[in-house]
């Protein structure tokens, strides 16, 4: 029988279930490229070539900001688990600073490409939704394809 946290009666992990969620992982990863590449090629040829280099940008700029997430939850789910038996797990502060500070280098990159090369800031806004896409298409996937 399994308890709420994962762990069976004896307090082992399922290892099954930790190697579909990094396989879950690795899928939006690499759909959030492949989406912002596929959208960019589809503006490409419609000869619209600023929206496709901000599409482009844009799903790069969500793919970076995936892996800075998985980094900061990833921190945040060992600094509890080391601290299990605390009744309120200390965070390092710096962890807290990291997460916010990767809005605030995706917002300054935007405004830089903006500013500086004319790409359309709404271009770089639907590259960024790649990620979201790219989140529920592996949903999609693990619902239809169970582990």
């Amino acid at each position: 029988m399994e308890n709420a946290d994962g762990s069976d009666a004896a307090g082992r992990h399922s290892h099954d279930s930790a190697a579909g969620g990094r396989a879950t992982e690795r899928r939006i990863a690499w759909l959030t490229i492949a989406l912002g590449v596929a959208a960019g090629t589809v503006a490409a040829v419609f000869h619209a070539w600023s929206w496709a280099t901000g599409l482009v940008i844009g799903s790069a700029l969500a793919w970076f900001n995936f892996r800075w997430l998985r980094r900061g939850v990833d921190a945040l789910v060992l600094a509890s688990a080391g601290q299990a038996g605390a009744r309120k797990p200390q965070v390092p502060e710096g962890t807290y600073a990291r997460m916010a500070f990767r809005y605030v280098l995706i917002a300054l990159v935007i405004y830089v490409i903006f500013r500086f090369l004319n790409i359309p800031l709404a271009s770089m806004a639907v590259g960024l939704c790649a990620l979201g896409a790219a989140t529920i298409a592996a949903s999609v996937y693990e619902i239809w394809r169970p582990v």
